[in-house]
């Protein structure tokens, strides 16, 4: 199902997020990756509320519908993780929206690096990213190194 009305993004920097953000944050990697998909390391990686650390969802009335995170590493390298959409709102391109927004506003400052979960690879790929590695396995799930070269987006 399309929805009418495109829902905007919404960009907060870790140390910035409210309470009632964090806990909807963990409210939808929770439904995702804790019970979805049974992922076996912990969720809270100190990573959240870090100033280098921004947050980019879309909500509706039931609370967020798609969201990821991305951050600069302590060696200067640009990463997304965490991206997960509810159940009842996938098929709707809002992961695609929020990896959009992330190359628009990060994508021509340094190239993207992330761990896709194997079954995305051809995704990803869609949106530029390129396989930087051997296969690996995180939190019980295989995964794919991939990197995302310096564009002006």
């Amino acid at each position: 199902m399309t929805p009418d009305v495109t829902p905007d993004v919404t960009i907060r920097r870790g140390d910035e997020l409210s309470a009632r953000e964090v806990y909807a944050i963990w409210q939808i990697r929770d439904a995702v990756f804790s019970v979805e998909q049974a992922c076996t390391d912990p969720d809270v990686d100190g990573v959240d509320l870090l100033d280098t650390c921004w947050h980019v969802w879309t909500s509706d009335e039931a609370g967020l519908t798609s969201y990821l995170r991305t951050f600069v590493t302590e060696r200067g390298v640009r990463k997304i993780g965490r991206v997960c959409t509810r159940r009842d709102a996938r098929g709707q391109g809002l992961s695609g929206r929020l990896i959009d927004e992330v190359h628009a506003r990060w994508g021509a400052e340094a190239e993207i690096h992330l761990g896709a979960q194997a079954y995305l690879h051809d995704w990803y790929a869609s949106r530029g990213y390129v396989r930087s590695g051997p296969d690996f396995v995180e939190a019980g799930i295989d995964h794919v190194p991939m990197t995302r070269p310096v564009t002006d987006v």
